[in-house]
């Protein structure tokens, strides 16, 4: 892996992390479990698919699990929203693990352009 690929995984870990600790919280204190769950599932996911794609067999094989990761990204910022929306988590851990997503979100789309320009090219 390159320094880059590595940073961007620790950013899909550390963001997994800070999910699954907000997941324990809710759990505990809240007593929420369902939404709470899936949104533990799909963070966690993030990261996992894009430690795939890294390894794809070819860029096809890459567009596809990071296009996987995208989607699991999108339904972390929908779970985020509704945990929000329904008071489970502050304005600040919103805010905070929303943004987070959307870069992570910003990256993983940018890397399918990139590739798909370049299959294109070749095409």
């Amino acid at each position: 892996m390159t320094p880059r690929q590595i940073e961007f995984q620790d950013k899909c870990v550390a963001f997994a992390v800070e999910v699954v600790n907000l997941e324990k919280i809710l759990t505990q204190q809240k007593k929420e479990y369902s939404m709470s769950d899936q949104l533990k599932r799909c963070s966690t996911s993030i990261g996992a698919n894009y430690s795939e794609a890294v390894y794809a067999e070819s860029d096809i094989d890459f567009v596809h699990k990071m296009g996987i990761a995208q989607k699991e990204t999108n339904e972390t910022l929908y779970w985020l929203k509704v945990l929000y929306k329904t008071n489970y988590i502050d304005n600040e851990t919103y805010n905070a693990l929303y943004g987070e997503a959307n870069e992570l979100m910003k990256v993983i789309t940018s890397s399918i352009i990139s590739v798909k320009k370049r299959l294109k090219q070749i095409s």
